[in-house]
């Protein structure tokens, strides 16, 4: 089960000024031109404070000079190891393209007006799910979640505006190196990592494959 990669190189002078604008660049590929599935999706990988990891796909929501953004519940078990360690790194697995990006950085939760703005532009439903689930939660079964998906349903029906969660929001990464990884044949990948310098500046790296 191997592939073998003969796409395009990447060079350092196909970069761009930074990692947000560079990556702006790859996720339009991804979603316009290569067309994938949910390009949008990221493995969110995080660690408590005794070092035991966890990984998880999560859709990224929003992203700008300031970081990537996603929502979740914050008594997830990723919620909770980054509330024990806030180092997070988030990895975009575009295969079909034989890319892929590696952001690592520090993960805060955004603001509560952020959070409500969003929330706001979610399906009915999917804002009736965030009350309904406690995620990560042990339950008895599926017949529990559906009964508090129906309750919330039947208060607030369609139409009906749903109130924000308080255990429910973002985070917001902000990048301290971000790698970008194209395939190339023989094993020969290309990887160039941007990594942040103390001025807010970025340098560029080769990463040997």
């Amino acid at each position: 089960m191997r592939m073998h990669y003969r796409a395009e190189g990447l060079t350092e002078a196909d970069l761009a000024d930074t990692p947000v604008a560079q990556f702006a660049r790859w996720f339009h590929e991804a979603a316009a031109q290569a067309h994938l599935f949910e390009a949008n999706a990221m493995v969110v990988s995080t660690a408590d404070a005794e070092g035991r990891p966890s990984s998880r796909t999560v859709l990224l929501k929003h992203f700008d000079e300031q970081g990537f953004v996603f929502y979740t519940n914050y008594g997830s078990r990723k919620a909770r190891d980054l509330a024990e360690n806030p180092y997070v790194s988030l990895l975009f697995p575009w295969h079909p393209m034989a890319r892929q990006v590696i952001v690592q950085g520090v993960a805060r939760r955004t603001g509560r007006d952020e959070t409500a703005a969003y929330f706001r532009t979610r399906p009915h439903g999917s804002q009736l799910g965030a009350w309904a689930s406690a995620q990560s939660t042990v339950i008895a079964s599926r017949a529990e979640l559906d009964a508090s998906y129906a309750a919330l349903a039947e208060r607030y029906p369609e139409g009906e505006q749903v109130p924000v969660p308080p255990h429910w929001g973002g985070f917001r990464v902000a990048p301290r190196t971000v790698e970008f990884w194209q395939g190339r044949e023989n094993r020969l990948h290309d990887r160039l990592r941007y990594v942040a310098e103390p001025d807010g500046g970025w340098r560029v790296e080769r990463l040997s494959p």
